[in-house]
């Protein structure tokens, strides 16, 4: 089970719950904020939401000598400067420091899957490298096993071409994965990403060319069933749900009868959850 800010012991946090009508312009990002790519047709759609309905879910901001930051929140802060909005609702926590806002920072986006593998690899990084964090220590406060948060900052491994082409999607993390044991024979791994590139090839046989490079023996294919595509109705539901809900939601149906889950990661988001379906019942909930 993923674990909660107030799991993670960072529940020492000064947490004032009520929402604060904050000007924009004394706003700025987190220095620390992992998510470091937003993708420019999702914040347009947002931008067009909060014009409509305005924000439903407050920023979460920290008090600045000058005026906040944010904690919580950017895709929102910057497509409410899309929209056009003078002021935003906020909750306004107190002062804390630089290693508390980067653990909550990344708390908040691994929770909601907002984060590439490279961001969360940069992020892991720098709780290592800055605030001396373990690995051991890492993976317990954001929920994970050790040996995953390993295998993520393994990819901070492979050159910044190849690193720069998983973030903007253009090959898996899958396939910079199998490109780590050329890691010492760059020239040649990149011969081989420009191949990937190129043919659009599948992760297997990427893996399979560096065991021929590497001289080891080949992965055999197996062949498997194929997979199951996702119901687009069930997908519809489940992206509308998210978009009323402002959290990740998953259906299950079985026949003509199922179950919805919908997560939530603190006190806070559980509260907020349940105020929208009170709003959405007096108002009608269209999906």
């Amino acid at each position: 089970m993923k674990e909660s800010a107030e799991d993670s012991g960072l529940s020492s946090v000064p947490n004032h719950n009520m929402v604060e009508m904050v000007p924009i312009n004394k706003i700025v990002a987190n220095p620390y904020q992992p998510r470091k790519t937003f993708d420019g047709q999702k914040l347009a759609e947002l931008a067009d939401s909060i014009k409509f309905q305005g924000i439903i879910q407050p920023l979460v901001l920290v008090k600045t000598s000058d005026g906040y930051e944010i904690l919580v929140g950017e895709r929102r802060y910057r497509a409410s400067m899309i929209a056009g909005l003078k002021e935003v609702p906020a909750i306004i926590r107190g002062e804390m420091s630089d290693r508390v806002k980067l653990e909550l920072a990344l708390i908040e986006n691994v929770q909601r899957e907002d984060l590439n593998s490279i961001e969360e690899a940069r992020a892991y990084a720098r709780l290592s490298d800055e605030f001396n964090l373990t690995q051991e220590q890492i993976a317990k406060k954001v929920g994970k096993s050790r040996p995953a948060i390993a295998n993520v900052m393994r990819l901070l491994n492979l050159p910044a071409q190849i690193q720069r082409a998983v973030i903007e999607n253009k090959i898996t993390e899958g396939h910079g994965r199998a490109l780590l044991p050329l890691e010492h024979q760059q020239e040649t791994q990149m011969e081989v990403f420009e191949w990937v590139l190129r043919e659009n090839v599948t992760v297997r046989e990427v893996e399979n060319r560096v065991r021929e490079i590497k001289n080891l023996p080949l992965k055999p294919y197996i062949r498997s069933s194929k997979a199951k595509q996702p119901d687009p109705e069930i997908k519809q539901v489940e992206d509308t749900l998210r978009e009323k809900l402002g959290t990740k939601v998953r259906l299950q149906k079985t026949g003509d009868t199922g179950k919805i889950m919908i997560e939530f990661y603190s006190k806070e988001d559980l509260q907020n959850i349940i105020d929208r379906l009170s709003r959405e019942k007096n108002g009608g909930f269209v999906v």
